[in-house]
């Protein structure tokens, strides 16, 4: 069983009847400290094993960002969600250029595991979240490891949605906003590819949600996947192509609902407007 190395309390604040806490810990996986943001709704502070939908966060974001400005606690205590906010990179690594872009390097670890030097020593976020935060998060304050959620905004959308095709029967349940769909076809995506991984191209079909989907022999999540996409948003057209990743969706008969929202941005305005419905297409799936 997954278990944490030095876990630090950093800060615990009364929330709608639960309490939301920031945590820091020493990361096997990424040889650095970490930190994390869990809300544990009045229901698992009360002892029931409640289910935990982990939010990955975007560019330049923090354990808390979506922790202070999605507004998901009041709702997510009221359906008795657990709710983790991990870290976006590792921080205080020390490599050179490590922080000279605000879209790779630190704030933008893209949800995978480097390949290339020298980010392969600590860029290891899929190995970190599957591997050591979340086992760790349920283990340590009791939560329902059988029923997890995975959602994520922009960069924390394109780890969703990997994360849960890479993953099959680790998450029950995916949602995301604005997600960045085809990062093989994308400024963002092929900067980040090809720092972490190369530049041989035949290693990024792995990391395209588009392309993992397209892949599939079945519908891997036969209860839907929910999107909602803000057609005011200035990175659609360029950087998030959407409309991929619903093709491929449609190819392998994938339910998917993708909502393109009028007069919606990139930020967070447009994620606290749609969080509840997130909210609740987890608890939804995730009952039981």
């Amino acid at each position: 069983m997954a278990s944490f190395d030095r876990l630090e309390p950093v800060s615990e604040h009364g929330c709608f009847g639960g309490v939301q806490r920031f945590f820091k810990h020493a990361s096997g996986v990424i040889g650095l400290p970490m930190k994390f943001a869990l809300f544990l709704p009045p229901q698992a502070v009360a002892g029931q094993k409640v289910p935990l939908l982990t939010y990955l966060a975007g560019l330049t974001c923090t354990e808390e960002t979506a922790t202070m400005k999605a507004g998901a606690q009041r709702l997510a205590a009221e359906l008795g969600l657990a709710l983790l906010m991990p870290d976006t990179s590792p921080r205080g690594a020390g490599v050179d250029g490590e922080d000279h872009h605000w879209d790779f390097g630190v704030g933008a670890g893209f949800y995978l595991d480097a390949e290339h030097a020298p980010w392969a020593g600590h860029w290891r976020m899929e190995s970190y979240l599957l591997q050591e935060l979340i086992p760790a998060v349920v283990a340590e304050f009791g939560l329902d490891g059988d029923r997890l959620g995975l959602t994520g905004h922009s960069m924390g959308g394109h780890g969703a949605l990997t994360l849960a095709l890479r993953h099959p029967g680790m998450f029950r349940s995916v949602s995301a906003f604005a997600p960045i769909c085809a990062p093989t076809r994308c400024p963002w995506g092929r900067k980040a590819f090809t720092g972490y991984l190369g530049q041989d191209e035949s290693a990024w079909v792995a990391h395209d949600a588009s392309l993992l989907m397209a892949a599939q022999k079945a519908a891997p999540y036969p209860g839907g996947i929910l999107i909602d996409q803000g057609l005011a948003d200035k990175f659609l057209a360029e950087q998030l192509h959407p409309d991929a990743f619903e093709a491929a969706c449609a190819a392998v008969g994938q339910p998917l609902t993708l909502r393109r929202q009028a007069g919606y941005d990139h930020g967070y305005y447009f994620i606290a407007s749609f969080i509840d419905d997130h909210l609740r297409h987890h608890a939804q799936q995730l009952r039981g």
